[in-house]
C-alpha cells in the first residue's frame, strides 16, 4: 500500500479466519442476490401481466380477505395514497402501486459472489426461453464489495440497519425516480437474512489481546473500515482509561479520510491519535525507487541502505501527516522496521516525520518480537492522547457535490482542480434532483498514489483529477466517484494458492493455508 498503508495483526484461530468464521460474507451474498433476483423478477412480472392481474397477485385474497401487508402500506404512503383496504383503490392508484417501471438501463445492483471468477465480470442473463426473450447484460462482484458490506459496517444496530437496508437505491424508474429495496418489499426479508451478522466476531492476537473481526467493506468504492458496533462494543469494554485501536485499510489519503468524513460522521465518535504506519521499503518506492513484482525478488534499492532514495520518499509521508492535522487530530507515526533496514535509514524517518509536524514518530519491531517490539508506540500514542485534539470533518455535507469532490482534491490529494466527465456531470445532476446530494463523498481511487495515477509516487501537486463517473450507495450513505477504473471482481492467477491447500482426513487438519 501506500507509506502510510496499514499492517495486520495476526488473529487466531486462523483458518477459521481465513474460510466461513461465523458466516457474515455468506449472509451478505444471500441478501445481495435476493435483491438482484428480485429486481429482475419484477421487470418480468411487469411486462408480461396488466395492472389488474398484477395488483390480484400482489395482494392476493386470502380466504376471500385481501390484506396489504406492512411494507405495502409504506409504499402506499410514499406514493400519497393514504389508504389501508385494497378495495378502494382507483384504476390509477392501483397502476402507481403495482408499477415499479424499472428502466432496465439503469439498474445499479449487481450479483456478488465470494470466489475469484474473472469470467464473471461481464455475461447476459435471462437466455433461457422461459424469460422470454428479456435477456440483459449484467455482471457478478466480489461480495465484499457488495453495499451490503458497507450498510453493515456503518450501522449502529438492528433498527439503524434496517432502514439502511430499505434505503438502498437498486436502479431508477422510467420517470427518473430512485427505486429502493423498501419499494420492491424485500427489505424486512433482507434485514431476517442479516440479523446474526451484526453481532461483531470476537477472536484474539496470538498474544491474548481481544480483537473485534467484523465487517470488511471494499476500500476503493466503499469505506474500507471495520464497523462502527465493533468500535462502540470495544469502547464499552475497556473502560474510561482503555484505548481502542480500529484500522482504515490502504494508504491515510483513502482510509483515513473516509474514517473521518464518513464513519466518525455517522458513529458519532472522536478520534484521539492517528497513528500512521511507515515502511523504510515504502517510502523508497515513493522516492523513485524501482518497480516491484509479486514473486520476483527485490531489486537492492530496497534491502540496501539509500538515504538519498528514502528522504525523497518521505514527501508523501509528510504529505500524509499534514493532512492528519488538517482534521484536528495528533499524529504517532509508526515506523514499521523490516530486518534489512539500516538504523540510519530508521533514524532518518523518525527525525523528518517530527519535522513535518508529527507528535512523536517511534521505531517499532513487532513484527520479529510481537507485542514487546510496539511497547515505546504504545507509550507515545498514550501520551498523544492527553494533547487536546480538536476534531473536525473536511467539509459540510450541505455543500454541491462538485464542491465536496474538489475539497478532497485539493487538500487531501494535492490537486490543483478536477474535471467531470460527461457522466460524471449527468450524475451529478440525477442524484441531486433526486435527493441525495448531502451525502458524504466516497472517493473510488487508486491506493498506490496520492493522485489517480499509480505512477506519480511522492507527493504530487498541479494535477487534474478527473472525475469518470459518480455512483451512489444510499442505504450505506454515501455517493462514490470513480477516479479512474476500478476491478470489482479480481481473478485467479497461473498458480493460485489452491495448489498448496489440503486436508488431512484423519486429523482434520487443515494445510497450506498460510
Amino acid at each position: 500500500g501506500g507509506a502510510a498503508g496499514g499492517g495486520y495483526c495476526q488473529v487466531i484461530p486462523m483458518e477459521e479466519f481465513n474460510l466461513h468464521l461465523t458466516g457474515d460474507i455468506h449472509a451478505i451474498t444471500a441478501a445481495n442476490n435476493l435483491v438482484a433476483a428480485a429486481v429482475d423478477a419484477r421487470i418480468f412480472h411487469e411486462l408480461t401481466q396488466t395492472d389488474q392481474a398484477l395488483y390480484n397477485r400482489l395482494v392476493p385474497s386470502v380466504n376471500g380477505v385481501r390484506k396489504f401487508s406492512d411494507i405495502q402500506i409504506r409504499r402506499l404512503q410514499k406514493l400519497g395514497i393514504n389508504k389501508t383496504d385494497p378495495m378502494a383503490l382507483t384504476k390509477e392508484e392501483i397502476n402507481l402501486f403495482v408499477r415499479l417501471d424499472i428502466d432496465p438501463g439503469t439498474i445499479t445492483w449487481q450479483r456478488v459472489l465470494d470466489t475469484n471468477d474473472r469470467f464473471l465480470r461481464k455475461i447476459t442473463i435471462g437466455q433461457s426461453p422461459t424469460e422470454k426473450g428479456f435477456s440483459r447484460t449484467a455482471q457478478f462482484d466480489i461480495t465484499v464489495s457488495s453495499e451490503i458490506m458497507a450498510v453493515l459496517a456503518l450501522s449502529d444496530g438492528l433498527d439503524d440497519m434496517k432502514k439502511r437496508l430499505g434505503r438502498m437505491v437498486v436502479a431508477s424508474s422510467k420517470r427518473g425516480e430512485p427505486v429502493t429495496t423498501d419499494d420492491l418489499g424485500v427489505t424486512g426479508a433482507l434485514a431476517v437474512l442479516m440479523k446474526d451478522t451484526v453481532k461483531p466476531n470476537l477472536m484474539q492476537t496470538l498474544e491474548g489481546t481481544p480483537v473485534f473481526v467484523h465487517a470488511g467493506p471494499f476500500a476503493n468504492i466503499a469505506h474500507g473500515n471495520s464497523s462502527v458496533l465493533a468500535d462502540k462494543i470495544a469502547l464499552k469494554l475497556v473502560g474510561k482509561e482503555g484505548f481502542v485501536v480500529t484500522e482504515a485499510g490502504f494508504g491515510a489519503d483513502i482510509g483515513m479520510e473516509k474514517f473521518f468524513n464518513i464513519k466518525c460522521r455517522y458513529s458519532g465518535l472522536r478520534p484521539h491519535v492517528v497513528v500512521l504506519v511507515a515502511t523504510v521499503r515504502a517510502l523508497k518506492m515513493h522516492g523513485g525507487g524501482p518497480a516491484v513484482t509479486a514473486g520476483v525478488p527485490l531489486p537492492k534499492e530496497y534491502t540496501e541502505e539509500n538515504l538519498q532514495l528514502l528522504a525523497k520518499g518521505c514527501s508523501n509521508l509528510n504529505k500524509q501527516i499534514q493532512n492528519a492535522r488538517m482534521f484536528g487530530v495528533p499524529v504517532v507515526v509508526a515506523v514499521n522496521a523490516f530486518k534489512t533496514d539500516t538504523k540510519a535509514e530508521l533514524a532518518l524517518v523518525v527525525q523528518l516525520a517530527k519535522e513535518a509536524g508529527a507528535f512523536d514518530a517511534v521505531e517499532c519491531t513487532h513484527w520479529a518480537e510481537g507485542g514487546k517490539g510496539a511497547v515505546a508506540l504504545a507509550k507515545a500514542v498514550q501520551r498523544a492522547s492527553q494533547t487536546p485534539s480538536n476534531f473536525r470533518f473536511l467539509y459540510n455535507v450541505e455543500l454541491p457535490v462538485i464542491d465536496k469532490i474538489r475539497l478532497i482534491a485539493q487538500q487531501i490529494y494535492g490537486a490543483r482542480d478536477i474535471e467531470l466527465l460527461p457522466e460524471a456531470q449527468e450524475k451529478v445532476a440525477l442524484y441531486t434532483k433526486q435527493g441525495f446530494g448531502n451525502l458524504p463523498i466516497c472517493m473510488a481511487k487508486t491506493h498506490l498514489s496520492l493522485s489517480h495515477d499509480p505512477e506519480q509516487k511522492g507527493a504530487p501537486t498541479g494535477f487534474i483529477l478527473p472525475i469518470r463517473d459518480i455512483r451512489a450507495s444510499v442505504g450505506a450513505g454515501f455517493l462514490y466517484p470513480l477516479v479512474g477504473t476500478m476491478s470489482t471482481m479480481p481473478g485467479l492467477p497461473t498458480r493460485p494458492c489452491f495448489y498448496d491447500i489440503d486436508l488431512d482426513p484423519v486429523s482434520g487438519e487443515v494445510n497450506g493455508l498460510f
